[in-house]
């Protein structure tokens, strides 16, 4: 045989080698098994709640959302809520007006804080609930609030006034500082730039984001939730606040992870969620 055939097969083998798939996701069950999104799917629609845990700048979190959220639409219809973390409950009333045609995308911009990533991530489930006439409920507190226990803590928001605490979870709020997640927080943060109060900050969104869940959940209904993962990983956060108030609520949670090999599910990401989504690493940011 030829060198210069020799030379050809040695570089097909090389190019087979090379060519693998490259799949932009894997989705694993809460014991780390391999799983498909038609499972999934099927168990959300026995749920009445579900906290759809993403990571704000990847891409495949906010595709999966839409995919997902014009699934449950075909089977539910109008007995789909949804909501989420990006919009804060002082925003409702020009959200609705969005929805019903009353105010252009550019007047909702300008009266509404909306993330800087919304026209990319957000917009096309907003856009999807305007066409469908679907409800879609902003249920984070006003930032001011937070960043307000951040400073201070709890006792800050009693000298609120009614309207004001009408816009968060019901004083006095529950928490629990040993929760691990919050616990986590304090050890993740960077020494000089965080308070003890950094989880109770986080912990008034959680109990805000459930309680605004809850007073739009009805029976029959699906309530489809968008937020970080962060507030609902390892059934914690949102979910902890949920069933606080309802223990027999029917909730299942999603969580997005990356890692450098999506192939097998990390240890530290196993319990994670009932679904967790693995994404690479290098994937493509939206900002």
């Amino acid at each position: 045989m030829s060198k210069t055939r020799i030379g050809i097969i040695l570089l097909a083998l090389a190019l087979m080698a090379m060519t693998v798939d490259k799949p932009a996701y894997q989705i694993y069950n809460v014991k780390g098994k391999k799983t498909t999104y038609d499972k999934m799917l099927k168990d959300i629609m026995s749920c009445e709640v579900v906290l759809f845990g993403e990571s704000h700048d990847n891409p495949i979190s906010h595709w999966l959302e839409l995919q997902v959220t014009k699934d449950l639409f075909k089977l539910k219809k109008q007995d789909l809520v949804l909501g989420a973390e990006m919009f804060e409950t002082d925003n409702q009333t020009q959200l609705d007006k969005y929805l019903k045609g009353e105010i252009t995308q550019d007047t909702l911009k300008k009266q509404a804080r909306l993330w800087p990533n919304y026209s990319t991530d957000y917009k096309p489930l907003v856009d999807l609930a305007k066409n469908t006439n679907l409800k879609f409920i902003a249920t984070n507190i006003p930032r001011k609030y937070a960043s307000l226990v951040m400073k201070e803590g709890f006792d800050a928001l009693n000298s609120l006034s009614a309207d004001e605490k009408k816009l968060m979870a019901p004083l006095p709020i529950e928490f629990d500082a040993e929760l691990p997640q919050y616990k986590k927080m304090l050890e993740m943060s960077i020494p000089g730039h965080s308070t003890a109060n950094l989880p109770k900050a986080q912990a008034i969104k959680d109990a805000t984001m459930a309680s605004f869940i809850q007073a739009n959940y009805a029976d029959g209904k699906l309530f489809l939730h968008f937020n970080g993962s962060y507030h609902s990983d390892f059934f914690e956060g949102i979910m902890w606040y949920l069933k606080k108030k309802n223990p027999d609520m029917r909730i299942l949670t999603i969580s997005t992870v990356e890692q450098d090999d999506i192939g097998k599910l990390s240890t530290d990401n196993i319990m994670a969620a009932d679904y967790i989504i693995c994404v690479p690493e290098d994937m493509t940011k939206t900002y």
